[in-house]
């Protein structure tokens, strides 16, 4: 059987106060192309569909459709929720998905059947797909207490709650002439992130030891972080990265889609396909003289200004730039936190003296930010 996997498209998603919709219909576009050519018997779309858990209409509009493309295709889809996603806002698409063909699974069920489904290959290739939606600590709680676990168990850490649920699911692999295949969303030691996720849920108590994938699976399709890369674990197990770079951590990504051709009794055997669409990001640096003469790259354009703060700065470069989505001073100009003025005490002073020494702190001489920040502080007092 051959499978596209695919994932973190972010729809909704709004950069510095850019708008991304036009670069998620050419990416999104370029996806369901890909598929044409493929001809993929299952799509897998494993979460964060949309960046925000209260998605626009236009972005409902966009995921639903591309959803619809792909299985258009004659491909199978199934599409889990991620941390970004309102689960139980996909879970109330799902008669509209099951009348499409579609599998969706926004969160996690009482009935742990819900989360696996069967299928077959147009070939006649059977597969079975346990699809976990992300669980956050609190849910990943009361979902192995759902699926009947001791209180004692129910205490471990976040990574035994989702090894137990993923060993519930994955109870069926034991058929020799099936494909065994898990979709997750969630972070795995050891795997880079790509720059733009959301920290909380990528650190600390949410990262997973690989062991947790059953050995017998003979795919492992992951969400959540943006970078395609393959996980060193007891089967295959790979993140397909985000469609397009999501913010400016993501500018040296290489936006793909990855497709999987497996049996039953062999190894699966992948690839990457890229998905160029998106307007590409940039990083430029240098003074204004410098910035003045240089040919501004395609894209949308980060900027690090190598000059002192001052009042106006981001209008003159906004105006050499006007691409230049994010603008701030270089870091290598602003002093290591202890150096050169001593750091203001805050008992006894004023808000303006301690304003005062904040800006000294950054090397900010600018009479003109004293006198807008009396006149915003003179407003709040009346």
């Amino acid at each position: 059987m051959k499978i596209l996997h695919t994932s973190d498209w972010h729809v909704g998603k709004v950069l510095k106060g850019q708008s991304r919709a036009e670069e998620h219909k050419q990416v999104l576009a370029q996806v369901i192309e890909i598929a044409r050519v493929e001809r993929p018997d299952l799509v897998i779309v494993a979460g964060d569909l949309y960046d925000t858990a209260a998605p626009t209409p236009e972005a409902t509009r966009l995921v639903t459709r591309a959803l619809t493309a792909l299985r258009r295709t004659g491909a199978d889809v199934v599409a889990i929720g991620g941390n970004h996603d309102n689960g139980a806002a996909l879970d109330a698409l799902r008669p509209w998905a099951e009348a499409a063909g579609i599998t969706l699974r926004g969160s996690v069920r009482e009935n742990p059947a819900e989360h696996v489904i069967d299928g077959a290959t147009r070939d006649g290739e059977r597969w079975q797909v346990a699809a976990l939606p992300f669980l956050s600590q609190r849910y990943a709680v009361r979902a192995v207490e759902m699926y009947d676990l001791t209180p004692a168990e129910a205490n471990q850490t976040y990574a035994d709650h989702l090894g137990r649920v993923l060993a519930r699911l994955a109870e069926g692999f034991t058929e020799p002439d099936r494909v065994h295949l898990v979709t997750a969303h969630l972070t795995v030691v050891g795997a880079s992130t790509g720059g733009g996720e959301r920290d909380a849920h990528t650190v600390l108590g949410y990262a997973v030891p690989a062991t947790v994938f059953p050995g017998n699976a003979h795919y492992v399709a992951l969400g959540h972080l943006h970078r395609s890369q393959r996980v060193i674990g007891p089967c295959p197990v790979r993140y397909s990265g985000s469609p397009l770079a999501v913010d400016f951590g993501e500018q040296e990504n290489v936006a793909s889609v990855t497709i999987v051709e497996v049996t039953a009794t062999t190894a699966a055997q992948i690839r990457e396909v890229p998905v160029p669409g998106a307007v590409p990001l940039r990083t430029v640096r240098g003074t204004l003289a410098q910035l003045a003469e240089i040919d501004a790259p395609d894209g949308w354009l980060r900027v690090y200004v190598r000059e002192q703060p001052r009042a106006g700065l981001r209008e003159e470069v906004q105006e050499l730039l006007p691409r230049a989505l994010e603008i701030r001073i270089d870091p290598e100009l602003v002093p290591a936190p202890g150096s050169g003025t001593r750091t203001a005490q805050r008992a006894g002073r004023s808000p303006r003296e301690l304003f005062a020494d904040y800006l000294g702190s950054r090397g900010h001489a600018d009479e003109d930010v004293r006198h807008l920040f009396d006149e915003l502080l003179e407003e709040i007092d009346h």
